[in-house]
């Protein structure tokens, strides 16, 4: 007797620490390659660049933790506020939040006895009975929302982790190399972390990759031409 095999199918879950690093890391890189890009364009010394990026690079990463922390954190009060109106309601007023799990599992299709008994199972645990309703009725998930401060340091660590990069070859070159190599190595690692995330949400790799790249392209030449207008201008000198 032949058994058909298990089928398996691999799913993708939303997570906060992939997107804090996504955010993080491409915040990071295209903040550090505009810079470099744009104090280079002025023709000034390496460690003029070096310094300004890395100044630039630690405050940035700094300002998106505090950002990232209290958006989390506000995001957090409010499912937690729904959640304790949940079980409130649980408490104070079972037959209507019975009813609510009865009418969403009606809408998918039970009825009669096997409805009554999914009603009664799920009511049976409070647990059971709260998770329902927050996946069910109000769709929500604190697991995607994640920890504020945990939020915030993935998000100071990307975003240091991403700088870092542009600068790096101004330490070793001098002249214009180190900037074409910043640039080469940004696009390259943009396009990867683009591929990343395309890949996670089930969409094109090369257009995800492509897309990432492509805002650090127009960031570096943005900079770029500014740094050297102001730097025919004479507003700022090597």
């Amino acid at each position: 007797m032949s058994v058909e095999p298990r089928h398996i199918e691999a799913h993708q879950k939303e997570s906060s620490s992939i997107r804090d690093f996504v955010f993080g890391f491409g915040d990071g890189i295209n903040t550090s390659l505009g810079l470099v890009a744009g104090v280079g364009g002025a023709e000034v010394s390496s460690n003029i660049i070096i310094l300004a990026a890395i100044v630039a690079m630690f405050t940035g990463a700094k300002a998106m933790a505090v950002q990232n922390y209290l958006a989390v954190k506000s995001q957090r009060q409010i499912l937690d506020s729904e959640i304790e109106r949940e079980k409130w309601e649980m408490d104070n007023v079972p037959e209507a939040e019975r009813k609510e799990i009865e009418d969403v599992y009606r809408a998918k299709g039970f009825s009669g006895q096997e409805l009554e008994n999914i009603v009664n199972k799920i009511t049976s645990d409070k647990k059971v009975w709260l998770d329902t309703m927050l996946t069910e009725e109000l769709k929500l998930n604190l697991d995607i929302v994640g920890s504020p401060l945990k939020s915030a340091f993935r998000m100071f660590g990307a975003f240091l982790l991403g700088g870092i990069l542009p600068i790096i070859p101004y330490f070793f070159l001098s002249g214009y190399v180190p900037l074409i190599v910043a640039i080469g190595v940004s696009l390259s690692a943009s396009f990867i972390i683009g591929a990343i995330k395309s890949k996670i949400a089930n969409i094109s790799i090369l257009r995800g990759g492509l897309e990432m790249a492509g805002l650090g392209t127009g960031i570096a030449l943005i900079g770029y031409g500014i740094g050297s207008e102001l730097g025919s201008l004479g507003i700022i000198k090597a």
